[in-house]
């Protein structure tokens, strides 16, 4: 069973969410939170597998609060949102968030979505990927959240085939469709993925897809 805490300050939402989830049949809704604080006490009293986590919240927002949920380890994150592609969204993801979702995704989006993130695959919402990419790294004047900077350096460890499968996680694939692109089994490709990541010193798929877009691989 999938244990999911709820975040979001409008109740009808979190209402609507757990009656959504309690259909799929192997998702528990087993907290709610109305503001980021709370989420983050839940989360370390309940750890749930998933966090559902909107951005805009009063008091601790959902960027601060994926933020600490990240670091502590204490849950996956996937962010529920307006598309607006502003600061919060991206801050969430730099923030360890394993992706995000459009507030008015099918149900049936949003269950696999919790799947896959539990699973520890990550998961943006398709109509927005590209878009997303482009503007994380699209360069901009001052310090905007898209700006690039100067290329990042990656780690020396990486071996070529790591390599590979980080340019594929900037591409947004997955892990089936690593392994089908590098014709490795998917296991192997879940490895590869995780050494990626370590390698990298970040927690979730969209910040090493970050990484590769700012090193030039993807």
């Amino acid at each position: 069973m999938i244990r999911v805490l709820l975040a979001d300050d409008h109740a009808a939402i979190r209402a609507g969410l757990r009656m959504l989830l309690a259909t799929a049949g192997d998702i528990e809704v087993i907290g709610e939170a109305g503001d980021g604080a709370v989420a983050v006490a839940n989360a370390r009293a309940l750890r749930p597998d998933v966090v559902l986590m909107d951005v805009r919240m009063p008091g601790t927002d959902g960027v601060t609060a994926t933020r600490q949920i990240v670091e502590e380890g204490l849950s996956e994150v996937l962010v529920l949102t307006t598309f607006d592609l502003d600061e919060y969204v991206f801050g969430a993801l730099r923030a360890g968030a394993a992706g995000f979702l459009l507030k008015t995704a099918e149900a049936t989006a949003l269950v696999d979505a919790v799947r896959h993130v539990a699973a520890g695959d990550g998961v943006v919402a398709p109509e927005v990927t590209r878009r997303l990419i482009a503007e994380l790294s699209a360069p901009r004047a001052g310090n905007g959240v898209g700006h690039r900077g100067p290329v990042t350096e990656l780690p020396e460890d990486l071996t070529p085939r790591e390599r590979d499968v980080l340019a594929g996680l900037g591409f947004g694939l997955s892990n089936a469709e690593l392994a089908t692109e590098l014709m490795i089994s998917e296991a192997t490709a879940k490895t590869h993925v995780s050494r990626v990541l370590a390698k990298l010193g970040v927690t979730s798929r969209v910040q090493a897809a970050i990484a590769a877009r700012d090193a030039g691989l993807a």
